[in-house]
């Protein structure tokens, strides 16, 4: 991924995960391949087009086009959990064997004040029953003063030299949702527990976080905010990115991740995938888009 690519995206309708009066789709996984059919995570609610009310659900599809809605994957914790409020931003892991899920919450009640943490739930069927960590929240805020005090959410896993890096954004206190950064957290098992890095924040921008395994690296698409926004990235060791391409990416998108099945010492990088479609003025919806070089 050397030099400044050409980049194209074109979108399409997602059937069966489409608009639909007033329910809200957002924040797809990434996608993956099991059992013969493709099967995508997503923040759904009636209430709203906030993530910040809602529980995580799941749909899969024989050609990742025409999609078929299975119902709730992740419910909301119990009275006095730390994800009591809403479960959201899903991420799917495929490791050992088994299928990681991870997620955001935020606490209870809800404010914009609020802080936010990632938990993982755990299952041997993508179809579940899925089993939350005893180890949750995996990730939480940091001190006051950090870059990541407010927010810590949009977790996306890359499996790299036998450890799990978990790339989220973070917001630091008394900052907008366009000063998102992004960092990294790594761990010897899909459970955790996730350790920060020290070089956090590992770019200055963005939004939802988008990565996968590209050769020998890892890629980046970042949202366009920030001085780093609005860039596809490249890094070679997983931390130090350096931009390839100024884009316009889709809106939270979650590729299909076919690096989870590989055994290969190289990624194949990501063609298509879901996002979601904030262009109308209707509630949010997932869409397909294709990735083109």
């Amino acid at each position: 991924m050397d030099g400044d690519l050409k980049i194209i995206f074109e979108y399409s309708e997602a059937y069966g995960l489409g608009y639909e009066p007033g329910i809200t789709r957002r924040d797809p996984s990434c996608i993956i391949l099991a059992g013969g059919q493709f099967h995508v995570w997503y923040t759904r609610t009636p209430n709203g087009p906030s993530g910040y009310d809602a529980t995580v659900w799941h749909a899969t599809s024989a050609d990742g086009i025409h999609w078929e809605e299975q119902g709730e994957a992740l419910s909301r914790g119990g009275a006095g959990d730390w994800d009591e409020q809403s479960v959201f931003t899903p991420n799917i892991l495929v490791a050992e064997g088994r299928y990681f899920l991870f997620y955001t919450s935020v606490e209870k009640p809800y404010s914009e004040r609020a802080l936010t943490a990632i938990g993982v739930a755990y299952a041997d069927s993508p179809a579940g029953p899925w089993t939350k960590g005893a180890g949750n929240p995996v990730l939480s805020t940091g001190s006051d003063i950090g870059w990541d005090s407010h927010r810590v959410d949009d977790s996306c896993l890359v499996v790299r030299d036998g450890r799990y890096w978990l790339y989220y954004k973070g917001r630091q206190k008394g900052l907008s949702p366009r000063e998102t950064r992004m960092g990294l957290a790594v761990a010897e098992g899909p459970l955790g527990p996730y350790r920060k890095i020290e070089g956090n924040p590992l770019i200055e921008g963005g939004h939802e976080v988008c990565v996968w395994r590209q050769g020998t690296g890892v890629a980046a698409l970042v949202q366009p905010n920030g001085p780093e926004g609005g860039t596809l990235r490249y890094s070679e060791d997983g931390i130090h990115f350096r931009r390839c391409a100024v884009v316009r990416p889709p809106q939270a998108p979650g590729p299909y991740r076919a690096d989870f099945l590989e055994d290969e010492p190289q990624g194949a990088g990501i063609e298509w995938g879901l996002h979601i479609n904030l262009r109308s003025r209707q509630l949010p919806f997932l869409e397909r888009f294709n990735f083109q070089r």
